[in-house]
C-alpha cells in the first residue's frame, strides 16, 4: 500500500474516531436530559457521509468532510470501502462471528435520473443498491417498496450479531437492583458468570471487553469486541478525548468474584438532521444552500432545488445471555489484582448495576459500529 493511501486511511479513521465521540456528547446530553437510554451506530452515520460526499461539491463538499474527518472526498471512500464494507461488515457468520447487515441504497423519483458516476459509486464501491421509484404519483407504493428492500437485506433487523466467547446461563441469571440516576431502584435481570474476564480497573471506573465467538482461523479477519464503561460521567472524557476508549480498553484477563451485566434492548429510529447540523453539517440540508449537484442529471425539479431533506437513522441492541451487539464498561470501588512473582491475582468484581456505557468495537481497524448508555434497563 502506498504511503500517501495509508496516511489518508489513518486520518479517516482518527476522524471516524472523533465523529463518533461527538455524536455520543450530543446524543447522550439529549437523551439525559430525558432520562433516556441511548443506542446509535457511529459508523452507519459516518458511511452515510461518506455516500452523502459522493454526490456533493464545493462548500458543501468542504463541510461534509470537515465534519466526517477526512482529508478528501477520495480517500474517505476508499477508506470506507477497505475499512468498513470490505472489513466490518463483511459476514463472519462462517467462522463463528458477528453478521453486521447494513442497507446502504439510493432511491430517486423516475423524473430526476442519477449520474451515471453517483450510481456506479453506490454500486461498487458502498456495495449499494441504486433504485428509482415514482415517489410524486406513488409515494405510498414507493414506501412500501423501500421498506421492503430494507427488511429483505438486513434479515429483518438492524443488526443480527454473534454469540459471547464465553455465554452467560440463563440458570444463572437472576433479579437484582439496579440504580437509577434520581436515586430510585428498580429489579431487573442480571446475567452472571465466574469464568476470567478482561478487566481494567482505574481511578473511579472499571472497563469490561467481552470478546465475540470466533474460530480465529484467520488473524486478518474483524475482530469484534464488547466493552462496557461507568460511570456514565466518563462520556465528557470520551468526548474531549476521541482516544480515550482505545487507550483504556483492557487487554489482560483477571479472575473474578462477582460478576453480574444487566439484560437489556435499546431501539432508536427518527431523523438526525439537527444532531448533524449542531456538529457543523449545515449546507446539504437547505435547498438555497445544498450543492448536490453529482448526484443527478438535474440541478432543479419542479418543486425546487435538489438538496437532502431528511438523514433516518435507525439502531436496535439486544443484550442477553448469548450475546449482543455492542461495547460497554461499568465503575466499583473494588482495586483491580494483578499477579506479582507467584503471588495468586486478585479477584475483581464487576457488578454492573449503575447507569454505564457501552459501545461495540472492531479492534483491528478501531471502528465503533454501536454506542450508547443504560441508563434503566427495563426500559426498551
Amino acid at each position: 500500500m502506498a504511503t500517501g493511501t495509508k496516511k489518508g486511511s489513518s486520518a479517516c479513521q482518527s476522524g471516524q474516531t472523533a465523529f463518533a465521540a461527538r455524536l455520543l456528547g450530543r446524543f447522550a446530553a439529549v437523551a439525559a436530559a430525558d432520562n433516556n437510554n441511548l443506542i446509535f451506530s457511529p459508523l452507519s452515520i459516518h458511511v452515510a457521509l461518506a455516500l452523502m460526499s459522493t454526490g456533493a461539491s464545493g462548500d458543501t463538499l468542504a463541510e461534509i468532510l470537515a465534519v466526517a474527518g477526512a482529508p478528501s472526498r477520495e480517500e474517505l471512500r476508499a477508506f470506507v470501502r477497505a475499512a468498513v464494507i470490505d472489513r466490518v461488515l463483511a459476514d463472519q457468520s462462517g467462522a463463528g462471528g458477528p453478521i453486521v447487515a447494513f442497507a446502504c441504497g439510493a432511491w430517486t423519483d423516475r423524473r430526476v435520473p442519477l449520474r451515471p458516476e453517483y450510481h456506479d459509486t453506490i454500486v461498487g464501491t458502498f456495495k449499494g443498491s441504486a433504485t428509482t421509484v415514482d415517489f410524486k404519483d406513488k409515494p405510498v407504493e414507493s414506501r412500501v417498496q423501500i421498506n421492503a428492500w430494507v427488511a429483505e437485506v438486513t434479515r429483518g433487523l438492524i443488526t443480527e450479531m454473534g454469540k459471547w466467547r464465553d455465554p452467560f446461563s440463563k440458570e444463572h441469571t437472576i433479579d437484582h437492583q439496579f440504580h437509577r440516576l434520581d436515586g430510585s431502584t428498580i429489579d431487573v435481570p442480571f446475567m452472571q458468570i465466574w469464568c476470567d474476564q478482561k478487566i481494567a480497573c482505574y481511578d473511579g471506573f472499571k472497563v469490561l471487553k467481552l470478546p465475540y465467538k470466533t474460530m480465529d482461523v484467520d488473524r486478518a479477519s474483524p475482530d469484534f469486541d464488547w466493552t462496557q464503561l461507568n460511570p456514565q460521567s466518563l462520556i465528557e472524557k470520551m468526548t474531549s478525548s476521541p482516544n480515550f476508549l482505545h487507550d483504556h480498553l483492557p487487554s489482560e484477563f483477571v479472575p473474578v468474584n462477582e460478576f453480574r451485566l444487566p439484560r437489556f434492548k435499546l431501539t432508536y429510529g427518527g431523523s438526525i438532521v439537527e444532531d448533524l447540523e449542531s456538529l457543523g453539517l449545515i449546507l446539504p440540508f437547505h435547498p438555497l444552500t445544498a450543492n448536490v449537484s453529482e448526484i443527478t442529471e438535474v440541478d432543479t425539479t419542479d418543486d425546487g432545488p435538489i438538496y437532502v431533506s431528511d438523514v433516518i437513522h435507525k439502531a436496535v441492541v439486544d443484550v442477553n445471555e448469548e450475546g449482543s451487539d455492542a461495547a460497554a464498561a461499568t465503575e466499583s470501588d473494588d482495586d483491580c489484582g494483578f499477579s506479582l512473582d507467584y503471588e495468586p491475582p486478585k479477584q475483581v468484581d464487576f457488578v454492573a448495576d449503575h447507569p454505564f456505557a457501552f459501545f461495540m468495537i472492531e479492534e483491528t481497524s478501531g471502528s465503533i459500529i454501536f454506542a450508547g448508555h443504560v441508563l434503566d434497563p427495563s426500559r426498551e
